[in-house]
Protein backbone atom coordinates (compact mmCIF):
# COMPACT_ATOMS: atom_id res chain seq x y z
CA UNK A 1 0.00 0.00 0.00
CA UNK A 2 0.75 3.23 -0.70
CA UNK A 3 0.91 6.92 0.59
CA UNK A 4 0.76 10.07 -1.20
CA UNK A 5 1.68 13.31 0.26
CA UNK A 6 1.57 17.02 -0.67
CA UNK A 7 4.47 18.90 0.79
CA UNK A 8 3.01 22.62 0.47
CA UNK A 9 5.85 25.36 1.05
CA UNK A 10 8.24 26.01 -1.36
CA UNK A 11 11.78 23.53 -1.43
CA UNK A 12 15.05 24.65 -0.44
CA UNK A 13 17.50 22.29 -0.50
CA UNK A 14 20.03 24.08 2.26
CA UNK A 15 17.40 23.71 4.83
CA UNK A 16 17.36 21.45 7.33
CA UNK A 17 14.11 20.18 7.79
CA UNK A 18 13.26 19.95 4.30
CA UNK A 19 16.59 17.65 4.02
CA UNK A 20 14.64 15.62 7.34
CA UNK A 21 10.66 15.72 6.03
CA UNK A 22 11.51 12.61 3.52
CA UNK A 23 13.74 10.62 5.95
CA UNK A 24 10.64 11.39 8.54
CA UNK A 25 7.87 9.98 6.15
CA UNK A 26 9.92 7.29 4.73
CA UNK A 27 10.40 6.22 8.64
CA UNK A 28 7.11 7.01 9.73
CA UNK A 29 5.82 4.62 6.64
CA UNK A 30 8.05 2.14 7.50
CA UNK A 31 6.80 2.12 11.03
CA UNK A 32 3.17 0.97 9.97
CA UNK A 33 4.18 -1.21 6.94
CA UNK A 34 3.40 1.54 3.93
CA UNK A 35 5.07 2.99 1.47
CA UNK A 36 5.13 6.72 1.76
CA UNK A 37 5.59 8.89 -1.80
CA UNK A 38 5.69 12.82 -1.52
CA UNK A 39 5.65 15.62 -4.10
CA UNK A 40 6.89 18.79 -3.45
CA UNK A 41 4.49 21.69 -4.38
CA UNK A 42 5.50 25.14 -4.76
CA UNK A 43 3.06 27.93 -2.56
CA UNK A 44 2.25 29.71 -5.94
CA UNK A 45 0.88 26.94 -7.56
CA UNK A 46 -2.05 27.21 -4.79
CA UNK A 47 -3.05 30.96 -5.90
CA UNK A 48 -5.75 29.70 -8.44
CA UNK A 49 -7.05 26.84 -6.13
CA UNK A 50 -5.94 24.21 -4.15
CA UNK A 51 -8.78 21.52 -5.21
CA UNK A 52 -7.32 19.95 -8.22
CA UNK A 53 -4.21 19.47 -6.58
CA UNK A 54 -4.35 18.48 -3.40
CA UNK A 55 -7.71 15.45 -4.15
CA UNK A 56 -4.69 13.33 -5.68
CA UNK A 57 -2.82 13.04 -2.01
CA UNK A 58 -3.59 11.55 1.31
CA UNK A 59 -2.45 13.87 3.52
CA UNK A 60 -0.71 16.92 3.26
CA UNK A 61 2.53 18.70 5.53
CA UNK A 62 2.77 22.58 5.42
CA UNK A 63 6.18 22.71 5.93
CA UNK A 64 8.89 25.00 7.63
CA UNK A 65 11.12 27.77 5.78
CA UNK A 66 8.70 30.57 5.40
CA UNK A 67 8.05 33.56 4.25
CA UNK A 68 6.53 31.47 1.69
CA UNK A 69 6.41 32.20 -1.80
CA UNK A 70 2.70 32.92 -1.92
CA UNK A 71 0.87 33.69 1.35
CA UNK A 72 -2.11 33.59 -0.57
CA UNK A 73 -1.07 30.11 -1.76
CA UNK A 74 -0.11 28.79 1.67
CA UNK A 75 -3.17 29.80 3.03
CA UNK A 76 -5.45 28.16 0.08
CA UNK A 77 -3.72 24.82 0.62
CA UNK A 78 -4.96 24.54 4.57
CA UNK A 79 -8.18 25.64 3.99
CA UNK A 80 -8.99 23.27 1.83
CA UNK A 81 -7.22 20.06 4.07
CA UNK A 82 -8.97 21.70 6.71
CA UNK A 83 -12.70 21.64 4.60
CA UNK A 84 -12.41 18.46 3.41
CA UNK A 85 -10.83 16.43 6.33
CA UNK A 86 -7.45 15.59 4.42
CA UNK A 87 -5.17 14.65 6.99
CA UNK A 88 -2.88 17.79 7.79
CA UNK A 89 0.70 18.16 9.56
CA UNK A 90 2.02 21.74 9.80
CA UNK A 91 5.40 22.53 11.37
CA UNK A 92 7.08 25.81 12.01
CA UNK A 93 5.36 28.00 9.52
CA UNK A 94 3.26 25.53 8.44
CA UNK A 95 2.06 25.93 12.14
CA UNK A 96 2.07 29.41 11.73
CA UNK A 97 0.08 29.47 8.66
CA UNK A 98 -2.29 26.69 9.90
CA UNK A 99 -3.62 29.34 12.89
CA UNK A 100 -3.64 32.31 10.32
CA UNK A 101 -5.86 30.38 8.06
CA UNK A 102 -8.13 29.56 11.30
CA UNK A 103 -8.61 33.06 12.10
CA UNK A 104 -9.12 34.63 9.20
CA UNK A 105 -12.15 31.88 7.12
CA UNK A 106 -13.60 30.47 10.64
CA UNK A 107 -13.48 33.45 13.22
CA UNK A 108 -13.99 35.77 10.56
CA UNK A 109 -10.75 38.07 11.63
CA UNK A 110 -9.72 38.96 7.92
CA UNK A 111 -7.12 41.27 9.42
CA UNK A 112 -5.13 38.41 11.71
CA UNK A 113 -1.99 38.58 10.02
CA UNK A 114 1.76 37.77 10.36
CA UNK A 115 4.12 40.66 11.95
CA UNK A 116 7.26 38.75 9.54
CA UNK A 117 5.36 39.94 6.70
CA UNK A 118 3.47 43.35 7.97
CA UNK A 119 5.55 44.84 10.81
CA UNK A 120 2.45 46.78 11.54
CA UNK A 121 -0.19 44.45 11.56
CA UNK A 122 -3.38 45.18 13.43
CA UNK A 123 -3.80 41.97 14.46
CA UNK A 124 -0.16 40.68 14.97
CA UNK A 125 -1.77 36.87 15.42
CA UNK A 126 1.64 35.74 14.45
CA UNK A 127 4.24 37.89 16.31
CA UNK A 128 8.22 37.81 17.12
CA UNK A 129 8.89 35.44 19.81
CA UNK A 130 10.53 37.50 23.41
CA UNK A 131 13.67 34.77 22.47
CA UNK A 132 14.65 33.54 18.95
CA UNK A 133 14.94 30.04 18.95
CA UNK A 134 17.21 29.10 16.41
CA UNK A 135 18.40 25.07 16.34
CA UNK A 136 17.47 24.92 20.08
CA UNK A 137 15.98 22.74 21.94
CA UNK A 138 13.26 23.27 24.54
CA UNK A 139 10.75 21.64 26.78
CA UNK A 140 6.81 21.81 26.62
CA UNK A 141 3.96 20.62 28.31
CA UNK A 142 0.73 18.83 26.37
CA UNK A 143 -2.56 19.17 27.57
CA UNK A 144 -4.31 17.05 29.08
CA UNK A 145 -6.94 15.06 27.23
CA UNK A 146 -5.23 16.37 23.70
CA UNK A 147 -4.42 14.44 20.61
CA UNK A 148 -1.05 15.71 20.45
CA UNK A 149 -0.68 14.28 23.92
CA UNK A 150 -2.42 11.18 23.01
CA UNK A 151 -0.18 9.90 20.33
CA UNK A 152 3.33 11.28 22.22
CA UNK A 153 2.45 8.94 25.40
CA UNK A 154 3.90 11.59 27.68
CA UNK A 155 2.83 14.60 29.54
CA UNK A 156 5.96 16.38 28.43
CA UNK A 157 7.93 16.32 25.81
CA UNK A 158 11.63 17.89 24.13
CA UNK A 159 12.12 19.11 20.74
CA UNK A 160 13.73 21.26 18.25
CA UNK A 161 12.77 24.86 17.15
CA UNK A 162 14.06 26.63 14.61
CA UNK A 163 11.69 30.22 14.22
CA UNK A 164 11.82 33.66 15.46
CA UNK A 165 7.66 34.08 15.07
CA UNK A 166 4.95 31.76 16.72
CA UNK A 167 1.76 32.81 17.32
CA UNK A 168 0.83 35.66 19.93
CA UNK A 169 -0.07 34.15 23.07
CA UNK A 170 -1.79 37.60 23.67
CA UNK A 171 -4.43 36.60 21.10
CA UNK A 172 -4.76 32.75 22.60
CA UNK A 173 -8.08 33.40 23.93
CA UNK A 174 -9.86 33.67 20.71
CA UNK A 175 -9.45 30.15 19.93
CA UNK A 176 -11.32 29.27 23.70
CA UNK A 177 -14.44 26.80 23.30
CA UNK A 178 -13.40 26.26 19.59
CA UNK A 179 -12.91 23.55 17.55
CA UNK A 180 -9.44 24.63 17.29
CA UNK A 181 -7.43 23.93 20.29
CA UNK A 182 -4.07 25.42 21.79
CA UNK A 183 -2.62 21.74 23.09
CA UNK A 184 1.05 23.10 23.94
CA UNK A 185 2.76 25.13 25.79
CA UNK A 186 6.18 26.36 26.62
CA UNK A 187 7.61 27.20 30.43
CA UNK A 188 7.03 30.26 30.04
CA UNK A 189 3.04 30.09 28.70
CA UNK A 190 3.91 30.40 24.97
CA UNK A 191 1.86 28.22 22.84
CA UNK A 192 3.77 25.71 21.03
CA UNK A 193 0.82 23.39 19.29
CA UNK A 194 -2.73 23.48 18.46
CA UNK A 195 -4.86 20.95 16.83
CA UNK A 196 -8.61 21.04 15.72
CA UNK A 197 -10.86 18.37 17.10
CA UNK A 198 -13.46 17.69 14.13
CA UNK A 199 -11.12 16.74 12.05
CA UNK A 200 -9.59 13.08 10.68
CA UNK A 201 -5.92 14.91 11.72
CA UNK A 202 -5.23 18.20 11.52
CA UNK A 203 -2.42 19.33 14.24
CA UNK A 204 0.21 22.21 14.36
CA UNK A 205 3.27 22.50 16.42
CA UNK A 206 5.73 25.53 16.46
CA UNK A 207 8.81 22.69 16.67
CA UNK A 208 9.92 20.25 14.22
CA UNK A 209 9.30 17.23 14.89
CA UNK A 210 10.78 16.06 11.29
CA UNK A 211 14.62 16.55 13.07
CA UNK A 212 13.98 13.01 14.36
CA UNK A 213 14.94 11.55 11.28
CA UNK A 214 18.14 13.19 11.32
CA UNK A 215 18.98 10.73 14.11
CA UNK A 216 17.10 7.82 12.30
CA UNK A 217 14.43 7.87 14.75
CA UNK A 218 10.84 7.27 13.97
CA UNK A 219 8.49 10.79 15.60
CA UNK A 220 4.84 9.33 17.03
CA UNK A 221 3.14 13.10 15.42
CA UNK A 222 4.83 11.82 12.30
CA UNK A 223 3.98 8.30 12.45
CA UNK A 224 0.22 8.86 13.28
CA UNK A 225 0.05 11.90 10.91
CA UNK A 226 1.18 8.80 8.12
CA UNK A 227 -1.35 6.16 9.76
CA UNK A 228 -4.26 8.75 9.05
CA UNK A 229 -3.64 9.34 5.77
CA UNK A 230 -3.03 5.97 4.85
CA UNK A 231 -6.35 5.37 6.96
CA UNK A 232 -8.20 8.19 4.83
Amino acid sequence: MTVRIALVGDFKPAAIAHQAIPKALQIAGTEIGVVTEWDWIATPRFDAGAGDILSGYDGMWCVPASPYDSFDGALAAIRFARENDIPFLGTCGGYQHAVLEYARNVLGLSNAANAEIEPDAEVPLIAPLSCALIDQDGGIELAGGSLIRGYCGSETITETYRCSYGFNRDYAGLLDGRPMQISAWDADGDPRAVELRNHRFFIGTAFQPERSALRGEAHPLITAFVKAAFEK
